[in-house]
């Protein structure tokens, strides 16, 4: 058995939140049994696994990984030497300033 952590505990932070889902009675049975074997309660788990997952997808969403030399140059050299807007860039950001309000 291996029980999970509860990445969730912040201190001095009471559990007030609710949180409620639907599922399949075949996808709870099986949560059920997985929370179970990892000595926690339903609730635990699926709170400790939906954090896990909403921090693996923020952490996605803020970090821009380039991985290569020439991704790397090719990024820096974008910054560097934007190319010129395009006439329907141009367009859209005209669009926008009719659009929004406040839009500078």
């Amino acid at each position: 058995m291996h029980a999970i952590e509860d990445s969730t505990i912040v201190p001095d932070e009471p559990k007030s939140a609710r949180l409620e889902a639907r599922a399949q009675p075949s996808v709870k049975d099986a949560i059920q049994r997985a929370a179970t074997l990892n000595g926690v309660d339903l609730s635990a788990f699926m709170v400790n696994a939906a954090y896990a997952a909403a921090k693996d997808t923020l952490s996605a969403h803020s970090v821009t990984v380039l991985a290569s030399k020439a991704d790397k140059d090719a990024f820096f050299n974008a910054l560097e030497n934007p190319p010129a807007p395009t006439k329907r860039l141009a367009q859209a950001f005209a669009l926008r300033e009719t659009m929004v309000v406040n839009a500078d």
